[in-house]
């Protein structure tokens, strides 16, 4: 009974190491997001269109055509 015990404690230094581990990479991400909102950010209009393909623009097909 007492090696099981010892094990279980092994057990719980792995979980706690690896929760550990699992805050550090998420803090480093939220980070990174922090940093990412902190630049300036990209003007709306030019970002649309330079994506002229969604919503059917720029396909040369009309959104009603069937195909024959």
């Amino acid at each position: 009974m007492t090696e099981h015990s010892g094990s279980r404690s092994a057990e719980a230094l792995r979980r706690e190491a690896r929760l550990a581990a699992a805050l550090r990479e998420n803090l480093k991400r939220r980070k990174a997001q922090a940093r990412a909102r902190s630049q300036p950010a990209t003007d709306p209009v030019s970002s649309a269109a330079a994506k002229p393909e969604e919503n059917g623009a720029g396909t040369g097909v009309s959104p009603q055509s069937d195909g024959e």
